[in-house]
């Protein structure tokens, strides 16, 4: 699945080409995504001008001058600029068409993604319980510490709570943790303050180096601009169960945390 890399590199590649631009038209081709697709979308976008392309968590938002399309890729969904009107592959879904030439397309092979229609994005129902973005200054170890007091859940589940602090997905959780050098499976509250000081750098840090390399490409995903991620090359863990930690040989052991696979270093991690 996408994580905030990948989608933030998504917005990156994209907006450039869709800011200021006015669509066209708006085609879809199936509407059968994890939630339907808006039946009059080509209606409430067309004619409107494209203002700001953001991001929130994993969710993009493609912001009109009245209106906002909330995007979120799912499992195997990319957008990526391609000429309007070149003939459309299986899985690609939607076309939102520009007076430029270009056309905004949506592809999704298992059909997990969203593409919603809101006046209000951030008190839509799936963004208005958010908690912070990892990168800004809302983020940092004295929250970590404080959302953790009285939680026995392990730490990696508890960093991914999409309600302490919002993208730091089974990738970039497992890795910020290696790096951090505290063992996945240790209970969110036995967690010092200094430790989740060092946790919630190493997490900026790693989510920064993703997007600067494009994000992680395991199987589906693609940039804006078409091209795959390069982080995958860099994982220290991640993926790599039953194989010798980079840092001190070690066999890494891996367990599943929260119905997500957790690969970690029973000596780098403590």
């Amino acid at each position: 699945m996408p994580e905030l890399p990948e989608v933030e590199t998504t917005r990156r590649g994209i907006a450039p080409h869709l800011e200021g631009q006015r669509v066209s038209r708006v085609i879809v081709r199936d509407r059968r995504l994890r939630w339907p697709i808006p039946e009059d979308l080509d209606v409430r976008l067309s004619g409107q001008r494209i203002v700001l392309v953001e991001r929130r968590a994993k969710y993009l938002l493609i912001n009109a001058e009245v209106g906002t399309l909330i995007s979120h890729l799912g499992m195997s969904g990319n957008l990526r600029l391609v000429e309007a009107g070149l003939p459309a592959a299986k899985h690609e879904h939607v076309d939102i068409e520009l007076e430029s030439g270009m056309a905004l397309r949506y592809t999704d092979p298992r059909r997990f993604g969203a593409m919603l229609w809101s006046l209000d994005p951030l008190n839509h129902a799936l963004l208005i319980n958010l908690g912070p973005e990892p990168l800004t200054d809302l983020f940092d170890g004295a929250r970590l510490f404080e959302r953790s007091r009285g939680r026995s859940m392990a730490v990696k589940p508890f960093i991914m709570d999409n309600a302490v602090v919002v993208g730091v997905g089974n990738i970039y959780a497992t890795e910020a943790l290696f790096a951090a050098g505290i063992d996945p499976r240790r209970e969110a509250k036995s967690i010092s303050k200094a430790r989740y000081v060092r946790l919630a750098t190493e997490i900026k840090r790693i989510l920064i180096h993703a997007i600067e390399r494009g994000g992680t490409t395991l199987k589906d995903f693609i940039g804006g601009d078409g091209q795959p991620g390069y982080f995958q090359q860099e994982l220290f863990v991640y993926g790599r169960g039953a194989q010798p930690c980079k840092v001190c040989g070690t066999e890494l052991g891996e367990v599943k945390l929260g119905q997500r696979a957790s690969v970690f270093c029973p000596k780098c991690q403590k």
